[in-house]
């Protein structure tokens, strides 16, 4: 992601999430942290014929990451491209050398659940309203990376 995405990602960002949509200087702030050799962020984009249909971002701190965001434009959704992101998020987390990764998701996302319970996330607890307007719970996930569980048993 770069910093002339951000006005197709703001389209994106309105649709898909109306009630507490990031602003531009939430997307500014966060690529700040995403270049150089003290980069702590890794955001990227997927595009189809010059538009971003899709975004996900991640924050990495010691050995733990949290994935920010991921989004899919609704003519995209269940085509795979979230795996996609989260795929790639993984792997910056690896990169990061992070052991763990968080993330919270709204409880009546079932979709977004089921496709971090197939990459290993588990849940472990719930915010209690997360997310607002609505007051509605975040549930939290976390995923131990293969990294941590192979030096565990070589440790």
């Amino acid at each position: 992601m770069r910093w002339w995405d951000i006005d197709q990602i703001l389209v994106l960002e309105k649709d898909l999430f109306p009630e507490d949509a990031w602003s531009r200087g939430m997307f500014w702030s966060e690529l700040a942290h995403a270049r150089g050799a003290e980069a702590t962020r890794r955001y990227l984009t997927a595009e189809e014929e010059g538009r971003i249909v899709g975004y996900a971002g991640l924050v990495s701190s010691g050995d733990q990451a949290d994935v920010q965001t991921i989004a899919v434009a609704r003519d995209h959704q269940g085509t795979g491209l979230g795996g996609r992101l989260l795929t790639e998020l993984l792997r910056a987390a690896t990169d990061f050398e992070c052991h763990e990764v968080l993330l919270e998701c709204r409880v009546d996302n079932v979709s977004a659940q089921r496709l971090y319970e197939r990459f290993g996330f588990e849940p472990i607890g719930f915010r209690r309203g997360y997310y607002q307007p609505g007051n509605v719970d975040a549930l939290v996930m976390r995923l131990i990376t293969n990294q941590a569980t192979e030096e565990k048993n070589h440790g």
